[in-house]
């Protein structure tokens, strides 16, 4: 019993003791301020309500006014851009990266690889495909010519683009003989990804835009661009996960836009057509900046291009 005793009085003892220490403990920690009203009005806003001018703003405002900033700003960065550009580089490293360009001519390498496969396909409408294909590669070439920054196949371009013009032009027909020209550029296209470069460089140095394209091959691959916008960027939600194609596939459109107003080209002197073909390129570079900047809603800047599209299809052809 006495010890049973001892024992109690011992973790009674140990209780007292653990309380008095949690009370100390409390008693040493600094009070709570307080403040009344008077000391922090005109530090603090009562409501956030109050921190805003006019109503408080919501997120789609705040989505629209981004969109709205991208294309303010392109139309003051190109507001001076009504003559051609005199500078050596044409100002192409404005409108697109070098990876895009390196990329598009991979992957139309590709499907001009599949295009040119057997004689018999090629004739039976792939010389079409193959036209397309070769008219833009042309001018990709051209555009790696004048390039100001540092872009790959930069020492080769000039050749590849006349080799590959000139190919372009006379797929206009699947003849065996235009089978067997078109085969020498798949070739050469296979030499110039894989890094041993072209037999022959001779070419002209500046770009003589006649000789390269014509509208008829741009347009269609403006529209084949502008239909891929579209459906990369259905909401929020395909916009961010195809940001990177949305980005690439934006910045080709605004280059097709500038060529299209080369001289030599159909229409280049027509004001109302420059206009049009310089509204889509303004509208996809703003989206391509939207996207670097990580705004997703792009929905008003693809129908700001779709509208130009739209209104330059239905006078121009």
């Amino acid at each position: 019993m006495l010890v049973a005793l001892h024992i109690r009085i011992t973790l009674l003892t140990f209780v007292v003791l653990s309380l008095s220490a949690v009370t100390d403990g409390q008693e040493r920690r600094a009070p709570k301020p307080t403040f009344s009203k008077g000391d922090t009005r005109g530090v603090f806003f009562d409501s956030l309500d109050e921190a805003f001018r006019d109503t408080r703003p919501t997120l789609a405002t705040i989505r629209k006014a981004s969109s709205a900033a991208a294309v303010a700003a392109m139309a003051s960065s190109d507001a001076g851009e009504e003559e051609e550009s005199t500078s050596a580089g044409g100002d192409w490293d404005k409108l697109i990266a070098p990876t895009s360009l390196e990329d598009e001519i991979k992957r139309l390498k590709l499907h001009y690889d599949e295009v040119v496969s057997t004689p018999g396909s090629f004739k039976g409408g792939g010389y079409q495909d193959a036209r397309l294909d070769l008219s833009i590669l042309a001018t990709l070439f051209a555009i790696i010519n004048d390039y100001s920054g540092e872009v790959r196949w930069k020492d080769q371009a000039a050749a590849a683009r006349d080799l590959i013009a000139r190919t372009a032009f006379n797929c206009k027909a699947g003849s065996a003989q235009v089978y067997n020209e078109a085969k020498l550029r798949k070739a050469d296209l296979q030499d110039l990804v894989a890094g041993s470069g072209l037999a022959n460089r001779d070419a002209e140095p500046d770009n003589d835009w006649s000789m390269i394209v014509d509208r008829s091959p741009l347009m269609e691959y403006a529209e084949l661009l502008k239909d891929k916008l579209k459906q990369a960027s259905r909401d929020k939600k395909s916009t961010e996960e195809n940001a990177e194609q949305i980005r690439r596939d934006a910045q080709l459109l605004a280059m097709v836009g500038k060529v299209l107003t080369k001289e030599g080209l159909d229409d280049a002197e027509d004001d109302e057509y420059v206009m049009l073909s310089n509204n889509m390129s303004k509208a996809a570079t703003a989206i391509a900046t939207a996207i670097e900047s990580n705004t997703y809603e792009i929905g008003p800047l693809v129908g700001a291009v779709t509208q130009s599209c739209d209104a330059c299809h239905e006078q121009y052809r």
